[in-house]
């Protein structure tokens, strides 16, 4: 269905007709990100968004040294407010890192029990191309030699991306696999004094778990603090 709407909602817009669509969402869901906008760039919420802005703030006020990231971007919305926000604060010696495959989540590859019956991939309004999130940064002027793009998956991308240090380190890959290849392969670049945020830890449970997985294997006791309903972040101390 949703499929059908992008088509309807492109061939209407070039003949100069705007279509609609009745629904029963409120402020409180915009704030929470409870919903998947039709047209919007992300589907965080402001709450999430305000997220990015206080571990940003943080990491600039305390000189913490590295790079943004992110890996599961959907149509770029939270690497592009990444990108806004170096740029309002004049700096050019950080990279903001676009990991997405840009083809949708991948079947699970039953290297994990937790992943056996997600379906995620079958979800196609999921797959954004990485056309179209270069097209969403090139709208605000923000497409330039500061955003890095790995396109793949995880498992392929990760391991070898020429990334060092890491300031901030976004995860939104909803699987177990996705999170728990982007913990083993980034959180160790992640500096003292950044941040890590989930999006998923409220949302999928297999996500959580592979958080919950990892931290016990690496002993990581900083408090995870909810953001709204489902994301969450921590502060790295040691």
């Amino acid at each position: 269905m949703y499929v059908f709407y992008e088509f309807a909602y492109k061939v209407f817009t070039k003949k100069g007709f705007t279509l609609c669509r009745k629904t029963n969402r409120t402020e409180e869901i915009r704030q929470q990100g409870g919903d998947w906008p039709f047209e919007a760039e992300t589907m965080i919420g402001m709450k999430r968004l305000e997220n990015i802005e206080f571990c940003f703030n943080g990491i600039i006020r305390n000189n913490i040294p590295g790079d943004l990231i992110e890996t599961g971007v959907w149509r770029g919305g939270a690497t592009i407010f990444m990108r806004a926000l170096l740029k309002a604060a004049n700096i050019t010696d950080r990279n903001v890192w676009v990991a997405d495959s840009f083809e949708g989540l991948p079947k699970p590859t039953g290297k994990f029990e937790a992943d056996l019956n997600d379906h995620h991939h079958t979800l196609k309004e999921l797959a954004v191309s990485l056309e179209e999130v270069k097209q969403n940064f090139e709208n605000y002027h923000l497409l330039d030699d500061q955003v890095k793009f790995l396109k793949g998956w995880f498992y392929d991308t990760l391991p070898k991306a020429p990334i060092g240090k890491l300031a901030l380190l976004r995860l939104d890959g909803d699987m177990y696999e996705s999170t728990m290849d982007a913990l083993v392969h980034l959180y160790p670049k992640l500096s003292i004094g950044g941040y890590i945020i989930i999006d998923d830890w409220g949302a999928v449970k297999a996500c959580k778990q592979a958080v919950i997985d990892y931290r016990n294997e690496h002993r990581i006791n900083e408090e995870i603090i909810k953001i709204d309903w489902t994301g969450a972040f921590w502060k790295k101390q040691n």
